[in-house]
């Protein structure tokens, strides 16, 4: 029997329901796929962070992580581009495939992993004694890059697809401090797309903004998947239901249930799921 929609939840009218994962072994050689992890778990020292996680990411989709805090959200997150090397005491195993190259193989050079796996935290994370223009290109600039002409024209397109160029167009050289929030927030996705990242991974990115900053977020992310794989982490249903194609559960380090977005909200398989997406727990 299906079950009801939550409370609250609005389904986009674009999303239609596609099959569920289940039974289907999606590999990297499969063309509508940027990237699939099989068995990732992240260890902090004698704990389990995530276990055995194996997910299929499609190109040029989002993707929603939701479950209750502490279930290993970020902490899978943060696997997709070695945020972990980072830390000496986390242990990641299994493996990531971007574009069907394993990112933990021996070899690989975690710094380029980041440059193709972009993030944006929780808070905007702008060098706020940096101008608007510098933190867009720094990640041009540490790779050497020093023509002038493109780094302009890098800045530009980059804040054009962060929906940002014509609020700071005329101040380009002012401190990013200077600017709102939601503006800094946008200011890092433009930061991460101007070395042309083809995943986005967005941690809670809206979670310290006002509702008019969160709603430009949201129909941002629904720009930027016209171009870059998106997969966010979020508290939120009412947003997972409003900007996702693809939704996984998370629950003490596992993935309960991943399907698309309007299966999971209108009949998940799992009572785990029904439970937290209808507000039960979490």
């Amino acid at each position: 029997m299906d079950r009801p929609t939550p409370a609250g939840v609005t389904l986009a009218p674009t999303q239609q329901p596609r099959e569920r994962d289940e039974g289907r072994e999606a590999t990297a050689a499969d063309a509508q796929t940027r990237l699939v992890t099989e068995g990732i778990s992240v260890h902090y020292g004698a704990n389990v962070g995530v276990r055995d996680v194996s997910l299929t990411f499609r190109d040029k989709t989002v993707t929603a992580l939701i479950g209750p805090s502490g279930c290993g959200k970020t902490t899978f997150l943060r696997s997709l581009n070695r945020m972990h090397d980072l830390s000496r005491a986390v242990k990641v195993t299994g493996r990531a495939l971007l574009d069907g190259e394993d990112i933990y193989a021996p070899g690989v050079d975690p710094v380029s992993v980041r440059r193709r796996v972009g993030m944006v935290f929780q808070k905007p994370t702008p060098f706020p004694t940096m101008s608007i223009y510098d933190n867009v290109i720094a990640g041009l600039k540490l790779v050497g890059i020093r023509d002038r002409a493109l780094l302009d024209e890098v800045a530009e397109r980059s804040l054009r697809q962060a929906a940002l160029w014509d609020e700071v167009k005329d101040r380009l050289k002012a401190p990013a401090s200077g600017i709102s929030g939601g503006q800094q927030q946008r200011l890092s996705i433009a930061r991460a797309l101007a070395v042309e990242a083809e995943v986005l991974l967005m941690d809670e990115p809206t979670s310290s903004l006002d509702p008019q900053s969160t709603m430009r977020i949201e129909e941002l992310i629904h720009e930027l998947k016209k171009d870059v794989t998106i997969i966010i982490v979020t508290h939120n249903m009412q947003q997972a239901a409003r900007v996702s194609d693809y939704t996984a559960f998370f629950y003490e380090g596992d993935v309960v249930e991943h399907a698309d977005t309007n299966t999971m909200f209108t009949n998940p398989v799992e009572a785990r799921t029904n439970d937290y997406i209808t507000g039960r727990f979490g």
